[in-house]
């Protein structure tokens, strides 16, 4: 047990310090490949149970479904907000959105993610320390996993922790609900995709 929760911190830490320390390094396009492929191996490794077979990828379809339209409806009724508006036209966005959305989001972030912290260190952390506690070790890394980006996007760092933090837990109970993986890959997906058009909209001046 105490080997299992050591491998455990050790991993979220792990995580943690690539996200901050290599990722942002990493050349051009390349991050998506390097992304993808650590997740899957990642999740091989540590045989995490992803559910992608029926009948557990029934019901993380289903179960993601629904989170990621009740996801989506909410972005959009955000961008009527005067303030929501406001960050999205400050937004910092990619030259090329077709490759931002169609992979970079998809398989660099949702993918690699969700295989990552959901998947390994998700499936580890329940393992060593119980569902409660497992879900806070990985919830709490993925929000720290984010000062990378916030700080590059120019956001709080403090309230990208907490709101990614937050996401996390709510995507690993996703995961717990349905046995799959495909469950919080919907909603990130939508969470992700949702927010990249409403700020593409928003800028273009097409909202």
């Amino acid at each position: 047990m105490r080997h299992n929760r050591i491998t455990s911190v050790a991993l979220a830490i792990a995580l943690v310090l690539l996200s901050g320390l290599v990722s942002p390094r990493l050349p051009g396009r390349w991050v998506v490949v390097v992304h993808a492929v650590f997740g899957a191996v990642l999740a091989g490794v540590t045989r995490a149970p992803l559910g992608l077979r029926p009948p557990a990828l029934q019901r993380g379809l289903r179960t993601g479904a629904a989170a990621a339209a009740v996801v989506a409806s909410g972005v959009a009724a955000s961008t009527a907000l005067p303030a929501v508006r406001s960050a999205m036209r400050k937004r910092r966005l990619p030259d090329a959105p077709a490759w931002w959305l169609l992979v970079r989001i998809p398989l660099g972030t949702v993918w690699a993610e969700e295989a990552s912290y959901r998947g390994a260190l998700g499936h580890l952390a329940a393992e060593a320390f119980g569902p409660a506690r497992g879900r806070l070790l990985q919830s709490a890394a993925f929000g720290l996993s984010h000062i990378a980006d916030a700080r590059a996007a120019g956001e709080p760092v403090v309230g990208t922790v907490v709101t990614t933090g937050v996401a996390g837990w709510v995507f690993a109970r996703l995961a717990e609900r349905s046995g799959s993986l495909v469950a919080p890959m919907l909603a990130h997906l939508a969470v992700n995709e949702a927010g990249a058009l409403a700020a593409l909209a928003v800028q273009r001046g097409r909202c």
